[in-house]
């Protein structure tokens, strides 16, 4: 369902009723063709408890939650995602050092979007429109391109399909096709944010199931690998009120074709992120810097690192009309004795009646 000219779910005033009707024909009322988003149209999927909202914008997740819980951090109607939220990456996740890399022996130079450390930082579609391909009752499809540019002389397609299953689990498959002529490097990942209702992030514990991490220089490239010890040894896992981390990890450990990493509340709630083997790589960055959090916890499934144009780590090369999926997906275990309500007093509260 389009949500673009109904009443905002979003409103700093707070919900705007239960009308979650798509827009309207042109003769619309002044007021439901006055209601736009900093982040595109609004995209609504709902089954059983589950709700997920995605927007034109970066093919983003903008809130996923269970029985009113929220299980993604979320934004207000004029605010373009902070800290990447939800967004998802093409043709590269993470960044490429100074923006430079080489095709052929012929220097690239890609725009420096991370001023402050000189990096070609989250691909080409961060700021992009995406559009509706396709939709059913419980699934939509979202596509943009990539067309050829400086630094990156290929013309793709970046595909993102958001599923709800049928126990409520979100489903997300990310498809890259080749519509060039030569083959076509990438790394595709996504940048969702977890939390679990209104639990403070840094009350969780999280869970990384990986056995080594990629230590990087003070631009955030990283340089090497090394087994995972001390604050980086998440798998038996770690408050995260004790931790600071913007860190890769890899050498992931499957059960079942998935990674699964996990934030999990002294009750013994949980939400997680799990990935397929496609991705094999997982970013955790702990921030004191997300509006409205104390700390906030992003977990980033990426086929491989960043700059893997330059190091080949990760580095994946797509021939000319060939196609690559990935999957990942979020799921909750939301039963304890103590019940802990969703944050439905945020200032972007949704009403999810």
């Amino acid at each position: 369902m389009d949500l673009t000219n109904s009443p905002s779910p979003y409103s700093a005033a707070g919900p705007a009723g239960n009308d979650r009707g798509a827009s309207g024909a042109a003769g619309s009322s002044p007021d439901s063709q006055a209601r736009r988003y900093a982040s595109g149209r609004q995209f609504e999927l709902r089954r059983g408890d589950a709700l997920a909202v995605v927007t034109e914008l970066a093919a983003g997740l903008r809130r996923y939650s269970r029985a009113g819980t929220e299980l993604t951090e979320s934004y207000g109607d004029a605010e373009i995602p902070p800290g990447a939220t939800g967004i998802t990456l093409a043709p590269w996740a993470n960044r490429v050092e100074d923006g430079v890399w080489y095709l052929n022996g012929t220097k690239q130079q890609l725009d420096i979007t991370e001023v402050s450390r000189n990096n070609a930082s989250h691909g080409l579609l961060r700021n992009s429109s995406y559009a509706l391909v396709d939709e059913s009752e419980f699934s939509l499809t979202l596509e943009a391109a990539v067309f050829p540019q400086h630094g990156y002389p290929f013309l793709l397609r970046h595909r993102v399909r958001y599923e709800l299953a049928e126990d409520q689990g979100l489903v997300v498959r990310q498809m890259l096709i080749n519509d060039s002529q030569e083959p076509a490097p990438f790394v595709l990942g996504a940048h969702p944010y977890l939390r679990l209702g209104d639990v403070p992030s840094e009350e969780l514990t999280v869970t990384v199931s990986a056995r080594r991490r990629l230590v990087t220089d003070e631009r955030l490239i990283p340089r090497r690998t090394e087994p995972v010890g001390g604050d980086f040894d998440l798998r038996t896992g770690r408050l995260v009120a004790d931790l600071d981390l913007d860190c890769a990890f890899t050498e992931l450990e499957f059960d079942g074709g998935v990674a699964r990493h996990t934030l999990r509340a002294a009750d013994g709630r949980s939400v997680s992120l799990w990935q397929d083997h496609a991705c094999g790589y997982v970013h955790v960055f702990v921030t004191t810097n997300f509006p409205g959090r104390t700390k906030a916890v992003a977990i980033e499934p990426m086929t491989g690192p960043a700059n893997a144009f330059n190091s080949g780590d990760g580095l994946r090369w797509l021939a000319p009309g060939e196609r690559f999926t990935m999957a990942w997906g979020i799921s909750a275990s939301l039963d304890s004795p103590v019940s802990h309500p969703g944050a439905a007093g945020e200032s972007w509260g949704y009403d999810a009646s």
